[in-house]
């Protein structure tokens, strides 16, 4: 007698019957698939924020700036550049901007009452009026320095230092030395240059009275993004023509994608773990396919006696294996859609989801359901209808 043919409908109804009936142990059992499918989109699906996130930094930020020090003298005494260079880097002919800030290497606290050698780990510079400008910054309140406010005991902090200082808003008072200076601002994060956000600015005139000998020490320049390169090879000889290698030149942009780079480092071992999480749920889902199996001779046996073949029954219970991973699949694409999206929202990341990261997901649960069904499939098939009807 010929078997009646199973429709795809058929065995998607059968595959599905044992989840309706056992719905703990399906959830259980795809558990394992779910949370290996999440953590594989979660860990592509935030370096790409992240990574977003990066080029909307350097397209506000700009990826032209160059940042040229003073390298530290023979007898380690921080070394500063000639009094001049400032003028000097203006004549290179790609250059758009250039700013300066000097070390006075003052110290600045809250108040008279604190000793001077608590400095809070901060810095007091002296600043070129532009230098806002040149680093595309903001200020957060307040004002930043003019020419009005640079020739008087007035004062703009760097969000770092402010938070350092306890101080949240304008018209605040510190002491710089034995002088009280005025806050007239405070500084929104600067991620090209975060030694400005840990600093004390300080007016180019006002500044000579702590001490301040005109000699910048760190200056910022904006170059044309095509000469970049060319600029940055002239610097050293532009600044101190005497000595070149006494001035180091750097690309803040560079420094920011190394750190985001760093950051992400722990992708290659989160897709171990997803991985790992992926075969012990394949093998979760195995165990569970076996013992259905072992409960279900007498339904086996029944529907073989019926007429149904081999073939029948293999697909019946690869098709429920399968069922399961790709019900796991999908759960687990939801929460790493969620945790990439959580994520990115806490740290005001645009949410990027890799679409080729999800559709890899499924695969991997369609195949891990395949991998996982083959053996009980094939052990179910081998069942004779007496063996299986005989079974207690």
């Amino acid at each position: 007698m010929k078997p009646t043919r199973l429709s795809p409908l058929d065995l998607l109804l059968l595959g599905l019957s044992p989840l309706r009936t056992r719905p703990l142990r399906a959830v259980l059992s795809a558990l394992g698939i779910s949370i290996g499918i999440a953590t594989l989109v979660v860990v592509t699906g935030i370096p790409a924020s992240s990574r977003a996130a990066l080029m909307e930094e350097f397209k506000a930020l700009g990826t032209n700036l160059l940042r040229a020090e003073a390298a530290t003298g023979t007898n380690n005494e921080a070394a500063s550049l000639p009094p001049d260079s400032i003028a000097m880097v203006e004549r290179i002919g790609p250059t758009d901007q250039v700013s300066a800030v000097a070390n006075t290497h003052a110290v600045v606290r809250r108040s008279d009452r604190i000793p001077d050698s608590e400095t809070s780990g901060l810095t007091v510079l002296a600043t070129r009026l532009n230098l806002l400008d040149t680093l595309n910054g903001r200020v957060r309140t307040g004002a930043f320095l003019n020419q009005a406010t640079e020739k008087f005991p007035t004062v703009v902090l760097g969000h770092i230092a402010a938070t350092r200082l306890g101080i949240t808003a304008a018209d605040a008072q510190v002491r710089i030395n034995d002088t009280w200076f005025t806050v007239i601002g405070i500084l929104d994060p600067l991620p090209l240059a975060p030694e400005i956000e840990r600093s004390a600015l300080v007016g180019w005139d006002a500044a000579q009275g702590l001490g301040f000998d005109e000699r910048p020490t760190v200056l910022y320049l904006r170059a044309q993004e095509a000469a970049i390169d060319d600029v940055r090879a002239v610097l050293p000889p532009t600044v101190y023509p005497q000595n070149p290698s006494q001035v180091r030149v750097s690309r803040p942009s560079d420094a920011l994608t190394a750190k985001r780079l760093t950051e992400n480092t722990f992708s290659a071992l989160m897709l171990g773990l997803a991985a790992v999480a992926l075969l012990v749920g394949g093998i979760g889902v195995a165990n569970t396919m076996v013992i259905s199996v072992l409960e279900r001779k007498r339904e086996i046996g029944l529907r073989r006696a019926l007429g149904a073949n081999r073939g029948q029954v293999r697909t019946q219970f690869l098709t429920e294996s399968v069922v399961l991973c790709l019900l796991g699949g999908i759960a687990g694409v939801m929460l790493g859609l969620t945790g990439t999206a959580g994520y990115a929202a806490a740290h005001s990341w645009p949410a990027v989801i890799p679409l080729e990261m999800v559709g890899a997901g499924l695969a991997a649960a369609v195949l891990t359901g395949v991998i996982a069904g083959v053996y009980p499939a094939v052990r179910a098939s081998r069942l004779t209808p007496t063996e299986a009807l005989a079974a207690p």
